[in-house]
């Protein structure tokens, strides 16, 4: 968690408020510029783990089990962060691998690059929409 120690409070508040971490409102005109482009997005539950291993059979398990669509490394932090400072997120993930817990392979990173770099394109395309259209 990037606000364990002490808290700046310039900086927010010593708790800041989660029930919200990524903005409604900026949600909806992500999606309204997917549909527009013609490019599928999807909403789910994105759960960040410290890493930098990737997960057990049993661990995606579990975290299906409370919940979570996607696991990764990274954005839970930097959202946290972010929400602390009093800014309105917008997250975006590219899901580079699938992780079925019965049917896990090991991680071939040459594959994942490549599924990310695919995905760019379109990536970038709706980002910039979203930019330009707040």
């Amino acid at each position: 968690n990037p606000l364990i120690g002490v808290n700046d409070e310039a900086l927010g508040p010593r708790f800041p408020d989660m029930s919200e971490p990524y903005s409604h409102q900026l949600i909806e005109l992500a999606e309204l510029v997917a549909l527009e482009e013609r490019l599928r997005v999807h909403r789910g539950v994105y759960v960040a783990l410290s890493g930098p291993n990737l997960e057990t059979a049993a661990e995606y398990r579990y975290l299906r089990m409370i919940g979570a669509d996607a696991v990764g490394m990274s954005t839970v932090p930097e959202v946290i962060a972010a929400v602390h400072m009093g800014m309105r997120v917008l997250g975006f993930s590219v899901i580079t691998d699938e992780c079925f817990p019965d049917r896990l392979k090991p991680a071939n990173i040459v594959e994942i690059i490549k599924t990310a770099e695919t995905a760019e394109p379109k990536l970038m395309r709706l980002m910039t929409k979203v930019i330009e259209k707040m």
